[in-house]
């Protein structure tokens, strides 16, 4: 008889609020740092260079904390994702306060980094548990809880600033949300998942992952396709407003549409297409790649500021499915109980990409200006578009171990599944 794991209505709506829960919160943090990182320019008396530089220290926090932050995961559960999105909001304050000067903004920058990439990985292991229970677009429909979150935080960080209410005060306020969001997360968030058995059970060929050099250079594979994907995104996410500025002469109201028009398509895109993540993920991403990159070329070769912001929004549609429908598909294939090290190894190796694509911007746009570099944006989408079909459609035979077979395996350890596969029983959407 086998034993097959059923998930009621009452659970899986549960586990889903938990990580949309998880992922307002990140996205708390984010929209209100990104409305302040002027005041916090001003404040600490910074030029551009050394905010420039200051950012960087946030990758350099945010890489280690990532990778190592799986394997605590895969121990203890995701509840500690509660833990690090307390710990990122209180970073926040922390800069608001400690603001003085270009050094202590870099050591605030690498606590913030360090902060973010283990709430990171957290939440998505949060939420990659969470669909692989409940069989429902869970990563996608998170990753657009995180742009509406980011829209909303941003609007109400950018009130409080103009009320010059200063940066403590704001922080103040989204550290205090982002911990009841997270209480909720410490509350109900599963603990450390445990493989099902069955009273014929076989070796999962998914249980030797991160001990075969296969399986981790496939997991680094998929990351680097998916810093493409990232690569695109923050490009267009950082220079935006800086396109609509230098190209239309448009005021300062008028280029903050480009954020909030690119966030605000995201998080439209990622509710109405999160069921296709599930159902037809890679006719997704190579779908979400074309329009990705038909947005960049639109983008660039706009004649006016609505049809710049109408190719930023196109963009935004195609990039905003890619990274959370290749990490959903990928985990898909994973053990349970090693889902965590293997949401840390894709996502640090994909960050790479939402890192250096701004700088991979900057640089080509000091040699042949800002339109070519958004070509070359494109351009990065294109590759993603061709590389995505046979990755993703040989991610199973690359996370097995090298020998892929079923059954019993060389390595001996205590993961059983049953003989029909890991899966649990589907739900509806």
């Amino acid at each position: 008889m086998r034993n097959v794991t059923h998930v009621d209505s009452h659970t899986s709506s549960s586990q889903s609020r938990v990580s949309y829960a998880a992922f307002a919160a990140f996205g708390m943090f984010w929209g209100a740092w990104g409305a302040a990182l002027p005041s916090i320019r001003s404040q600490a008396d910074l030029n551009d260079g050394q905010l420039g530089t200051a950012l960087l220290f946030v990758g350099a926090g945010a890489l280690p904390a990532m990778f190592l932050t799986g394997r605590l995961l895969d121990r203890f559960g995701t509840r500690p994702a509660a833990l690090f999105l307390g710990f990122l909001g209180g970073t926040g304050v922390g800069v608001a306060v400690g603001a003085q000067g270009f050094i202590s903004v870099v050591v605030s920058m690498l606590l913030v980094g360090a902060a973010s990439g283990t709430a990171d990985v957290a939440i998505n292991t949060l939420a990659g548990q969470a669909e692989n229970q409940t069989s429902r677009a869970v990563l996608t429909r998170s990753h657009g809880m995180f742009s509406l979150a980011v829209v909303v935080s941003s609007l109400g960080a950018g009130a409080l600033l103009t009320l010059n209410l200063g940066l403590t005060v704001t922080f103040t306020v989204v550290a205090f949300v982002m911990l009841v969001l997270a209480a909720v997360v410490w509350l109900k968030a599963p603990g450390r998942e445990h493989s099902s058995h069955s009273d014929a059970p076989v070796r999962s060929a998914a249980a030797p992952l991160m001990r075969g050099t296969t399986s981790v250079c496939a997991l680094l594979l998929l990351g680097a396709v998916g810093a493409l994907a990232y690569a695109t995104e923050n490009a267009h996410q950082s220079w935006g407003a800086v396109f609509m500025t230098d190209n239309f002469e448009a005021s300062p109201q008028l280029a903050a549409l480009a954020p909030a028009s690119f966030a605000t398509a995201a998080t439209l895109a990622r509710f109405a297409l999160a069921p296709l993540s599930r159902s037809h993920p890679i006719a997704l991403l190579v779908t979400g790649g074309a329009v990705a990159t038909v947005g960049s070329i639109i983008l660039a070769a706009a004649p006016n500021a609505p049809a710049g912001l109408l190719g930023l929004a196109i963009a935004a549609a195609g990039t905003a499915v890619l990274f959370p429908t290749l990490l959903s598909h990928s985990l898909r294939h994973v053990e349970p109980v090693q889902r965590g090290g293997a949401t840390s190894v894709i996502t640090t190796s994909a960050y790479l990409g939402f890192l250096l694509g701004p700088a991979y911007v900057g640089l080509l746009a000091n040699l042949a200006g800002l339109r070519l570099a958004i070509v070359a944006v494109a351009a990065l989408a294109l590759i993603f578009t061709i590389v995505a079909v046979p990755v993703s459609r040989n991610t199973p035979r690359l996370l097995s171990p090298r020998d892929g077979a079923r059954g019993r395996l060389p390595d001996s350890n205590n993961y059983m599944v049953r003989r029909d596969g890991i899966t649990p029983q589907s739900m509806p959407e």
